[in-house]
């Protein structure tokens, strides 16, 4: 097992059949873009591949692809939002998991979990992980977070709520084994590049060292 792993997080692909929201054309790619993604993670088992919003272009498009290379991944979802149009329903979150994809919960709403109020904090840590666990048939306790957006207070909660990984969208390499993930979003500009530095691991001192930086701010902000 690799000690350290790139995380690639898709969200919509190919053609849209729902208003999207402001700025969420930004990681929605084109087929040719997420199959380039992936045939750069063939046979490699230091690259995982997430799936975040729970969009039907998940099981459209990203699924059949995902099964042509002999790829897995894991899909967070929206626990309210299935069976709204563009969305995953039910049963498609069970035909993933009967190809022999994961699915994590992305909490309920689409909710930034910086700004949540008490009650959503029920529907979004509570809610969404028993709903996603009466479907898949065991308890859910990954997570990727919405907008990438955490402090202090976000991470004690999901360690309060028994989540055993976060996952979020800091870029960069991950510790395979660590509790808190950072991912790597494509994008509409994607390309071989992006493709090569990401997973190749060819970005630039400064680079590193700035996504360093940030992810220290929100780890330690929300503190008393």
């Amino acid at each position: 097992m690799p000690t350290s792993v790139v995380n690639i997080t898709v969200h919509g692909i190919g053609p849209t059949v729902r208003t999207l929201d402001p700025g969420e054309d930004g990681t929605w790619v084109s087929v040719e873009q997420y199959e380039r993604m992936l045939d750069a993670a063939v046979g490699r088992d230091d690259v995982r591949i997430t799936f975040d919003d729970g969009n039907a272009s998940d099981l459209e498009v990203g699924l059949p692809r995902l099964l042509e290379r002999g790829l897995k991944a894991q899909f967070f979802v929206l626990a309210g939002e299935f069976g709204k149009p563009g969305r995953l329903d039910v049963d498609g979150v069970r035909e993933l998991l009967a190809a022999g994809m994961e699915v994590g919960s992305h909490g309920w709403a689409h909710r930034d979990w910086r700004r949540i109020s008490e009650e959503q904090v029920q529907e979004e840590l509570d809610d969404a992980h028993r709903l996603l666990g009466e479907i898949t048939g065991h308890p859910v306790t990954e997570v990727a977070v919405p907008f990438g957006s955490y402090d202090r207070i976000v991470l004690n909660r999901l360690r309060k709520a028994g989540v055993t990984r976060v996952y979020t969208s800091d870029g960069g390499r991950a510790q395979a084994d660590q509790w808190l993930q950072s991912r790597n979003s494509i994008r509409h500009d994607l390309d071989a590049e992006w493709v090569e530095r990401v997973l190749n691991g060819s970005e630039s001192p400064k680079v590193l060292a700035r996504r360093f930086a940030a992810r220290n701010v929100k780890r330690l902000r929300g503190a008393p």
